[in-house]
C-alpha cells in the first residue's frame, strides 16, 4: 500500500520547515557580532522584559528583534514550553520561563 500524497505532503511540509529553521539559525549566526553580548544573557533580558505582560505577535517579534533574536524563534520557544498563546492571541511567559529567569536573578551561594 502506497502512502496518500496528502501525508507525503505533510513529511514534506515539516522538512521544509526544519529546514527553513536551520537557515534562520546559521543566518543568525553569521550576523552576529562578537562584540555583542552572549545569547544567555539576551534571553534574561528579553524574559525580563517581557516580565507577565501578554504581548501581540507584532510586540512579541519587535522585542526579539531588539534582543538580537529572529521573531522566528518565538515559535521554537512556544514548542519548548518558554512562550505560551493563550486565548485572547497574546503570547505570555510560561511558569517554566519565569521560574527559569527567577533562577537567573538569584546571587549564587558559593
Amino acid at each position: 500500500m502506497e502512502p496518500s500524497p496528502w501525508s507525503q505532503r505533510d513529511e514534506i511540509a515539516a522538512a521544509l520547515r526544519q529546514i527553513s529553521a536551520g537557515f534562520a539559525a546559521l543566518a543568525d549566526a553569521i550576523a552576529a557580532d562578537p562584540a555583542d553580548p552572549p545569547a544567555e544573557s539576551r534571553y534574561r533580558s528579553l524574559l525580563a522584559e517581557w516580565s507577565d505582560r501578554g504581548l501581540t505577535r507584532a510586540e512579541a517579534s519587535a522585542l526579539f528583534r531588539r534582543h538580537g533574536f529572529s521573531p522566528q524563534a518565538a515559535g521554537g520557544w512556544v514548542r519548548g514550553d518558554w512562550l505560551e498563546i493563550r486565548d485572547d492571541g497574546r503570547r505570555y511567559l510560561t511558569d517554566r520561563s519565569l521560574h527559569w529567569l527567577a533562577e537567573q536573578e538569584t546571587p549564587d551561594d558559593d
